[in-house]
Order: structure tokens, then C-alpha cells, then sequence
């Protein structure tokens, strides 16, 4: 290498200033993208407390065995709407206590129809802590990455736009309302079209489309997509709200193979499905719950099915007349729902596929069958139960809300659903099930709610006759109230079915009709 020129040095020191102005002028030009957003617009006069309650004290909840990963998804309590595959809503780390909360969000105006906006219904994180969520408009969903300290729009990407506009707009999730980040952080999304996207990130931020998967060659167009998920071995379950579709798809070779469980509303499938660790897929329709396994080639096959207890009705807070529940794994081999009865209940069902344990008699240890239902909890009224929303477990304890009287916003003029948050613990060994508390003080129409293990609060979203939405923190001992901290007024700040998704920073997020929002203790930041 040769000697420099004369002066070179001072060239490159200019070509390096040149070069950093040049990189912050893009850094400026990034920000000015990623402005502070427009706050969700609130309506109606605020009430005179913004918080009630007290700051929580952190009680973890102990001695709950960890949900295992699923080795295709992001990390648990990051990948999707129930935080695993075993569908838990459990976080292991904390949320918001409660101390000088501060409430921060971003309108997302729908293009042709900003006076009603974007939900976003399923919230994740990337491996940056970046806010990843598919927003739900009457056109159709909209990918979006957001700012977590901000809920400033960093990047989108357009999918596919509906094909037709549903009777009752607010209560289908098919085609993007159900998404999850697998293990390289990019989204595996089910579409409109009956297609399955891909997406990467970029580094700019950004999306880009990697793989597209048609599943339109097997489903029919009445066919929608509700969910998609990997199982413990990679292969992708996919079900369909009509027909009750259950179809797989081997992402190596493209390979699909496709089950029908029943004929138009006969085996819906409205909710998304869980996975547990050993390759089991549990999948609830309108009538049944089942099990399935993937068997040679990756066809689906049912392992076991029960007919759960059913009305008929088509309660006003349930999308049809059957369970309004995903199903959630629990530790030792039990699976849970809600039934469709009046009054609803919380049922467990054992996974095996044949149920049984051993005794000794005269000596021998001989195998005793047992019966597949463990145990069924009558939960609230008779006239005014329903659940449309998967039960929150930490290992023996489930607690379930009840969304009854909930068909959309036009329900919640000038009143509320019926309130209710109810806890139910599996006795040990499996013995049957016990109420331990029930709350009937509040009304969550809709919402997803969390557990925080780290600090022993669940999290929930209330309403109140005035059309007041409320950030809301319950004990997971005693399901009393702990804190609530007011978010806004009016159908902007409706969740409408949206989930609750805290971050490992502690800061809790959640989608409205009028876009996202989040909550956060002065000093937390999202990251």
C-alpha cells in the first residue's frame, strides 16, 4: 500500500463529516417518518378520577411450570394473541403497577373509512422490542410495525383488501385477525384471498413478502381463513370459520392436505386452536372439541372428539352458538373450553389418548380407565353467560370473563355487558375443579386479558354506562380491584375483541377501533 498523498488525510476527514451529515440528515428524515402520531380522539366529558385504586404491590404468582416454546414461534409472551402455543395468556414478567400510569396512542384512520379506523386486534414484539400488529379496517387489514415508546408508525405493508364486507363487520376475525411471529421474526399470516404470506423484516424499516402459499386450489371462496399455526414440529394447521375446514401445509414442500368436519355452519370454526409440545392440536367447531395429530405425509387425523354441552343459542356476545373459547393447554395432560350451556361452564378434558392410571389390587398394578371430561363449573347467570375469549391458565388456575350482551359497538348505548371475571382451580391430581372467586363489579365486553405472573395483577379493559373504556388491574388471588386508569371515551377507544400484550419492559399495549394504545409507569419506557 503506498504512502498517502499530500492532504489526504484532512480530504478523508471532510468525506467522514460529509458522510455522518449526510447519514443524519436520513436519521432526520426517519424521524420526521416516525413523527409523534395523532393520540386516539376521545369523546364525551372525562371523569373527575382518572385513576382509581392504589399502586399495586408485586405478588408473584409461584410455582407455575413454564408453557414450553414452540420451537417455530417467537419466544412466549411475543408471537401472538394468546402469547403460546398453548394459547396460556400468561406473561412470566410483569406490567404496569399502577405508579403515575401514562396512557399514549396512535389513530390509524382507515382510508375511505376514517371515521371508523383500524383495530389492532393481535399485538406481538420482535426481537427489538418493536410493536408488530395486523390492523383491521372495513376495507381490510394493513400490516404495521410501531414504535414502542411512541406507537409512531415506523413501516406497513398493504395485503390483500376483503373480498366481501361480512353482515356483522365487528365480529369476524378471518383472513389477518389472527397472525403469529415465528422463530426469524417475520409474520405468518393467513389472507383474504385464501393465501398464506410470509413476511420479513428489512432493515429499513420494513416488510417484504418472502413466501406465498395458495390454499384458494382447496378452499372455497365461502371458505375464510380464521387461524393458522405451527405445530411442535413445524407443519402448519390451518382452519376455516365455515365448513370447518382443518387443512395442513408442509412450508418445505408445499404439500397440503385438507379434512372437513362439517358443512356450512354444521363445524364452524370461529376461534384460533392451540398446540402443545408433543404434536397435539386441539381444535374446538360450533359442536365439538377435538384432538387431532398430523399422520403420514402430514394428514390431519382426529385423535379423540367430544360433544360438549350446548344451548343452541346464538348468545348476544358469542360470534355462533357454539364455544366461544380457544382452547388452552394446562400442565399435566388437561385441556380446557367454555361450553355453549345456560349457564356457560368451564370444562377440562383430559388430552391422552386414552385416559387412564394404574392401582394396585391384590397385589397387581393393574390400568384403570378414566373418563375423558375432569370437570364442569357452572360460571355466572343463567340468561346472561357467555365468553368469547380463550380462559387465562397458570397451571391449575383458570379464570374466565364473561362477555355476554356484546354484538358490536351499538350494544354498549348508554349500558354494558354483563359484568363478570371468575377463577376456577383444577384440584390436584385431577380430582374435578373449584370456584375460588367470582367478581361481578365489572364489565370487559370483549378484551383479551393477561396475567402477569412477575407481580400477580390481571389485566383487563373495562367499560362503563357513560362510555368510558378503563385500563383495569385485578388481583389473581382474590379477583379484586386493584387500579384503574382511565384510557378515553367513546367507540374510538372500543377494543372490540382486540388482545392485551405486555412487553418484557413492562409496558402494556392494546388495540382500539380507533387504532393502538398503551399503558406504562412514569419512568418505563418500551424500549
Amino acid at each position: 500500500m503506498g504512502r498517502p498523498e499530500k492532504g489526504s488525510i484532512s480530504t478523508v476527514i471532510r468525506r467522514i463529516g460529509l458522510i455522518a451529515a449526510l447519514w443524519g440528515l436520513l436519521a432526520g428524515a426517519a424521524a420526521a417518518l416516525a413523527a409523534a402520531p395523532t393520540p386516539i380522539p376521545s369523546t364525551g366529558t372525562p371523569p373527575s378520577k382518572r385513576f382509581i385504586g392504589h399502586p399495586a404491590r408485586p405478588r408473584p404468582v409461584r410455582g407455575v411450570p413454564p408453557v414450553p416454546r414452540n420451537p417455530f414461534m417467537a419466544p412466549n409472551g411475543t408471537s401472538e394473541i394468546h402469547d403460546d402455543g398453548w394459547q396460556s395468556d400468561v406473561n412470566r414478567w410483569g406490567g404496569p403497577l399502577g405508579r403515575k400510569p401514562q396512557t399514549f396512542s396512535n389513530y390509524l384512520a382507515a382510508s375511505g373509512t376514517p371515521s371508523i379506523g383500524r383495530d389492532c386486534g393481535s399485538i406481538t414484539f420482535d426481537h427489538r422490542g418493536r410493536v408488530i400488529s395486523i390492523c383491521i379496517s372495513v376495507g381490510g387489514p394493513e400490516l404495521y410495525m410501531f414504535n414502542p415508546r411512541t406507537l409512531a408508525t415506523l413501516a406497513t405493508f398493504s395485503l390483500p383488501p376483503r373480498e366481501s364486507v361480512p353482515s356483522n363487520i365487528f365480529q369476524d376475525f378471518t383472513g389477518g385477525g389472527y397472525f403469529y411471529l415465528d422463530n426469524r421474526d417475520r409474520v405468518v399470516a393467513a389472507t383474504t384471498t385464501r393465501h398464506i404470506y410470509v413476511i420479513a423484516e428489512t432493515s429499513g424499516p420494513g416488510f417484504r413478502l418472502v413466501h406465498d402459499y395458495d390454499l384458494s386450489k382447496v378452499l372455497s371462496s365461502s371458505e375464510k381463513i380464521t387461524s393458522a399455526l405451527p405445530d411442535s414440529h413445524g407443519l402448519l394447521w390451518v382452519v376455516t370459520r365455515t365448513d370447518g375446514v382443518v387443512l395442513t401445509l408442509n412450508f418445505k414442500t408445499g404439500r397440503i392436505h385438507d379434512l372437513h368436519l362439517g358443512h356450512g355452519s354444521n363445524g364452524e370454526i370461529e376461534n384460533s386452536f392451540a398446540t402443545d409440545q408433543h404434536g397435539g392440536v386441539y381444535i374446538d367447531t360450533n359442536h365439538r372439541l377435538y384432538r387431532f395429530r398430523a399422520g403420514p405425509g402430514g394428514v390431519p387425523k382426529v385423535v379423540w372428539s367430544v360433544k360438549y354441552p350446548n344451548s343452541g343459542q346464538s348468545k348476544p356476545g358469542q360470534v355462533d352458538n357454539g364455544t366461544g373459547t380457544t382452547p388452552t393447554v394446562m400442565p399435566g395432560g388437561y385441556v380446557n373450553i367454555t361450553d355453549n350451556a345456560d349457564p356457560m361452564d368451564i370444562l377440562v378434558y383430559r388430552t391422552a389418548a386414552r385416559p387412564h392410571r394404574f392401582v394396585m389390587r391384590h397385589g397387581h398394578r393393574r390400568r384403570v380407565a378414566l373418563p375423558r371430561q375432569v370437570c364442569r363449573v357452572p360460571i355466572f347467570s343463567r340468561g346472561s353467560s357467555a365468553d368469547e375469549n380463550s380462559i387465562i391458565t397458570a397451571g391449575r388456575s383458570m379464570i374466565a370473563e364473561n362477555n355476554y350482551g356484546y354484538t358490536g359497538p351499538q350494544s354498549l348505548a348508554n349500558q354494558v355487558t354483563a359484568p363478570g371475571f371468575v377463577r376456577v382451580d383444577l384440584n390436584p391430581n385431577g380430582r374435578g375443579c373449584h370456584q375460588v372467586w367470582q367478581n361481578n363489579r365489572f364489565s370487559a365486553p370483549t378484551v383479551v386479558s393477561k396475567l402477569a405472573l412477575a407481580n400477580g395483577l390481571v389485566y383487563t379493559y373495562t367499560t362503563d354506562k357513560n362510555g368510558d373504556w378503563y385500563w383495569t388491574a385485578l388481583s389473581f388471588r382474590t379477583g379484586k380491584l386493584v387500579y384503574r386508569v382511565y384510557a378515553g371515551g367513546g367507540f374510538y377507544f372500543n377494543n372490540n375483541y382486540s388482545g392485551i400484550s405486555i412487553s418484557r419492559r413492562g409496558v402494556e399495549y392494546l388495540g382500539a377501533l380507533g387504532g393502538i394504545m398503551g399503558l406504562r409507569d412514569t419512568g418505563q419506557v418500551g424500549r
